[in-house]
């Protein structure tokens, strides 16, 4: 969450930003277009790039060969992934990891940004109500991509840590027919059997549970980590509110705002936490309603 620097005023009847600002800003918005691009197209590329994703060259193939390695690892009887689910899990991790770091990069970006924009907004003369207008406009848009990139990043590390759950929802990319249907068929059998993943007979769904369960407790941990950081960034500003002279009603107006941002983004990320803990600690009923369609 970007937060405002200290204020410092321009001189009375100043008309605006500097220069050497607005090539900051500049540099710094053309540097987040670029990571948007490289997040857009880079991943599909960095992950095959050690040769574990040969044949995969768009979501089709991708979704065929989930699809097909599912089939063959549900059916094995073994817990050991087949070569087909190595080759699609390895190939999934790397494209998650380089999903991630780009996500993270954009992140870091888009927050010095938001500082520099807030910044500008405190400071701007108080003739150009037109430029103040732009820059809260631009503030609050930069402001909300930073908080939509920390998402990104959350999702991308929890496929990254479990990079086979996070490849099941390819799974309905088409009709369960075939093969498919009778492998899912006899999983949502073994886990009606088994509501809670306690006697399994396939050594396979075992490791599904077990996987399904560390994808969700990923997540519980990760939301947890960012409701506290919120948390922290709210009291923050508002503290730094308190601090500032009710003659600043800009500053403080922009504190508060952005103190409620936090707060109520934390409290969201909250939930997330409490709902993935609620599933990593029994994930077989969870597991059970994605093979039967309720992912």
């Amino acid at each position: 969450m970007p937060s405002p620097p200290a204020p410092s005023r321009a001189p009375s009847g100043s008309a605006g930003i500097h220069g050497r600002t607005l090539a900051v800003l500049a540099a710094l918005a053309a540097l987040a277009a670029a990571l948007v691009a490289a997040f857009l197209l880079a991943p599909r590329a960095l992950a095959a790039a050690d040769g574990s994703g040969d044949g995969i060259v768009d979501r089709r193939s991708l979704v065929e060969a989930v699809r097909e390695a599912f089939v063959a690892y549900g059916t094995s009887g073994g817990r050991e992934f087949s070569p087909g689910v190595e080759r699609v899990v390895d190939y999934w991790f790397r494209y998650h990891v380089a999903k991630a770091v780009i996500a993270a990069l954009l992140l870091v970006v888009l927050v010095a940004l938001g500082v520099r924009l807030w910044k500008a907004f405190l400071t701007a003369g108080p003739l150009r109500t037109g430029a103040r207008t732009a820059l809260a406009s631009a503030g609050a848009f930069v402001t909300a991509l930073a908080l939509f990139s920390l998402a990104v990043v959350m999702a991308n590390v929890q496929g990254a840590v479990a990079p086979f759950s996070s490849l099941l929802p390819l799974l309905e990319a088409g009709a369960a027919e075939g093969t498919l249907g009778d492998t899912l068929g006899q999983l949502r059998r073994q886990l009606a059997d088994s509501p809670h993943g306690d006697d399994l007979a396939s050594p396979a769904l075992e490791v599904m549970v077990g996987d399904f369960a560390r994808y969700h407790a990923a997540m519980a941990v990760i939301a947890g980590v960012v409701a506290v950081a919120l948390v922290g960034a709210s009291v923050a500003l508002w503290r730094r509110r308190a601090r500032t002279a009710s003659s600043d009603r800009r500053t403080r107006g922009l504190l508060g705002a952005l103190g409620v941002v936090s707060a109520v983004s934390s409290l969201a990320v909250l939930v997330v936490a409490v709902a993935n803990t609620t599933t990593a600690a029994d994930p077989a009923p969870a597991l059970a309603a994605f093979f039967d369609g309720g992912w």
